[in-house]
């Protein structure tokens, strides 16, 4: 699947908006990817995760016992993706701000494991899911998502396997450009959910 087909999917959901939006990240962009009004369609979320699952194993990660994936954002392009791996899905809560496990999820030492996410920016979420992830002894392999916002420039430390890459500008509130400063911005991320 090409990047253009992805963001095909995302534009036919009403998903690839234009503003001023205020990132998780804290940064401002004049694009957000609104993933839940692509994951609010099976269909979509389905083929989007096989193309996925289909990048992993061709770029040859597909021998992990596990996904895991950092919520909210994660859990269900995890879940979908591996279904397509034929391998359970399990994922990270944020207690007290940190990632850890929790529900009965475990994960053994010297497990080989992919982290699954659905759009990276700056990749904190992976990166902290990561950290989680390693201090149960566990080995994160590599890392995959649906679109990587930072046209493959981000560093998460593990490979990043992106169906997408599609770079996106990103700025700081204190250097917005004329055009993005006249906009209201608006926040439809989640990082702020307990």
């Amino acid at each position: 699947m090409t990047t253009e087909q992805v963001l095909q999917l995302f534009r036919e959901s009403g998903a690839l908006l234009q503003g001023h939006f205020i990132l998780s990240s804290g940064l401002r962009s004049p694009v957000f990817l609104q993933k839940a009004r692509v994951f609010m369609h099976p269909d979509k979320a389905e083929k989007l995760c096989r193309a996925l699952a289909e990048k992993i194993r061709a770029e040859g990660y597909g021998g992990v016992s596990q996904i895991v994936s950092p919520a909210v954002g994660g859990i269900i392009p995890g879940y979908e993706t591996a279904r397509h791996l034929g391998v359970p899905a399990i994922y990270t809560e944020r207690v007290n701000g940190v990632f850890e496990l929790r529900r009965g999820f475990e994960l053994a030492p010297g497990e080989k494991v992919i982290v699954v996410e659905d759009i990276v920016s700056t990749g904190l979420s992976i990166r902290e899911c990561i950290e989680a992830i390693r201090k149960l002894g566990a080995d994160v392999v590599a890392a995959a998502c649906l679109i990587d916002r930072s046209g493959g420039e981000v560093d998460i430390g593990v490979p990043l396997v992106a169906l997408a890459r599609y770079k996106v500008p990103a700025y700081p509130a204190d250097a917005l450009p004329p055009e993005l400063a006249a906009i209201p911005a608006v926040k439809p991320g989640s990082r702020g959910l307990a």
